[in-house]
């Protein structure tokens, strides 16, 4: 009962037009950079970070959710006309709805899209409400000791899925938890790796190295790549409603979906991409037309869209209620909170219930919303991607530096943003993961204050932390993540040659 209560009153506060407007906002500008490829959420949100000095906390961080997860439902739109996914996770998306726009079935292919994401936005809405609540009820006995623990987890997770190697994503971990010690020692007073230089004593902005990595370094790897051949748009010739048999196709693997990505999203590093594959691999076995997988079959479009968006809502639990990201995009809004002085985690649900809950009622709201301008305005969304790609990306860049030099007027800020998106570039170049650096900078500081706190409860023992059941049961689960895979490949039986 306290949870309704708590979501009437969040709808209460979400209801204002103020805050409509934030979240119309970001529903709409998630939409579009869905829609155009090489842009996704992460870069949009780091691009608009420097409003959090003038807008009040909930506004923003309602219009910013609404970036992420209106970018779930764009992205297909992308994906069905133009076979180039907006987003990682819409890739599964692409490969019927494409098909199914050359059948001529586009308009079938952006409606269960859009719906499909609405039911999943809706459903897996309901369940961050209800799920939320408990994890902090859980994560309120953890001390020291478990949050450290639980935080080393997320920097191995994290490290270990989002990339292409584990090694590249630790070294990226690496340089993240590098550039947070940069400053002064709050405990010492030492200056750490600050070179002599008196504007690095502060430390570096959390906004100047996620506008460098996702807005600068993104611009310049996309930018690098426009002499691929060029794509082709299919046209819509039939209509935006959906046939009975569509329906009847359609909302099982809606649901089915739903339930598949909602946990994935909500696991530390779980990501989008592996529950929309996961989707499309039970649709193609349970479907009664298989035949048609490769060739347009509703069911792969229906299930992927569906796992796709209720991951993304997934990932607000985490987010919310352990202060843990769980994606590039939700890292971004972990940066968000802390530069209004507030950090996710589940103290949060205590000292900032109410933007909490006005942040979880606007889901609700935004999912609405996305579906009233998903369908009708679909042709609106296609003109998008006429915009010339030179002068987007010129944009972009144009909007980081105004984004950052407007933050503190310092020139430095402006060398060290390009310095940044250098590497960023270099780092997408060798297929290096970009989001454990922030999750590496922000968190970083974080358990470090973690760790100093139960050493200083055991006097120097650290044998604390394998006292502790839970946190002993964190790092042992850490260190399989680890050596696991690498024992897996070392020792697993050889196979059979084929008779």
């Amino acid at each position: 009962m306290d949870t309704i209560n708590s979501l009437m009153h969040g709808f209460s506060l979400a209801l204002t037009m103020q805050n409509l407007m934030w979240a119309f906002i970001g529903v709409t500008l998630g939409t579009a950079v869905g829609v155009l490829p090489g842009i996704g959420p992460a870069v949009t949100v780091a691009l608009l970070l420097p409003i959090t000095t003038k807008v009040d906390p909930s506004g923003a961080l309602i219009m910013f959710a609404g970036i992420y997860y209106g970018a779930m439902y764009g992205g297909s739109t992308t994906s069905i006309l133009l076979n180039t996914p907006g987003e990682s996770a819409t890739i599964v998306t692409a490969m019927e709805g494409n098909q199914m726009a050359k059948r001529g079935r586009a308009g079938a292919a952006l409606s269960t899209s859009a719906i499909g994401s609405f039911v999943a936005g809706t459903l897996s809405v309901v369940a961050l409400t209800f799920v939320s609540p408990l994890v902090v009820d859980i994560a309120l006995r953890f001390g020291p000791p478990e949050f450290f623990a639980l935080m080393v987890l997320a920097f191995t997770t994290v490290s270990a899925v989002l990339g292409s190697s584990t090694l590249r994503g630790l070294v990226s971990l690496f340089i993240g938890l590098s550039i947070g010690l940069v400053g002064i020692d709050n405990q010492s007073g030492q200056a750490c790796f600050a070179f002599d230089v008196p504007q690095l004593l502060d430390g570096i902005e959390v906004v100047t190295v996620a506008v460098g990595l996702f807005a600068v370094g993104e611009t310049l790897y996309v930018a690098s790549k426009m002499h691929n051949a060029p794509d082709i748009l299919e046209k819509m010739t039939d209509s935006l409603w959906m046939k009975a048999e569509d329906w009847k196709r359609s909302w099982k693997p809606w649901l089915r979906g739903t339930v598949i990505g909602f946990p994935f999203g909500a696991m530390p590093a779980g990501g989008a991409e592996i529950p929309t594959f996961l989707s499309y691999a039970i649709e193609k076995k349970l479907c009664k037309h298989p035949d048609e997988f490769g060739k347009g079959a509703i069911e792969g479009v229906a299930g992927p869209e569906a796992a796709n968006n209720s991951s993304s809502t997934g990932t607000m639990v985490t987010l919310l209620s352990l202060g843990l990201p769980t994606s590039a995009t939700a890292a971004i809004l972990l940066a968000a909170f802390q530069q209004y002085g507030l950090q996710p985690g589940p103290l949060l649900f205590v000292n900032s219930a109410d933007l909490v809950w006005a942040l979880i009622a606007s889901m609700y709201i935004g999912n609405v919303m996305l579906l009233v301008l998903n369908l009708p305005m679909v042709g609106l969304w296609v003109k998008l991607l006429a915009i010339p790609k030179p002068q987007l990306y010129a944009g972009i860049l144009i909007f980081a530096t105004l984004g950052v030099y407007g933050m503190r007027q310092s020139s430095f800020d402006i060398f060290l943003l390009y310095a940044i998106g250098v590497m960023g570039f270099l780092m997408r170049r060798y297929d290096f993961p970009t989001a454990p650096v922030i999750i590496g900078m922000i968190l970083g500081p974080l358990a470090e204050a973690q760790l100093r706190r139960a050493l200083a409860i055991s006097q120097g023992d650290p044998s604390i932390f394998f006292t502790h059941p839970l946190s002993a049961s964190l790092l042992a689960l850490t260190a399989a993540l680890v050596v696991g895979p690498w024992l897996w490949k070392k020792f697993r039986p050889a196979k059979r040659p084929a008779a």
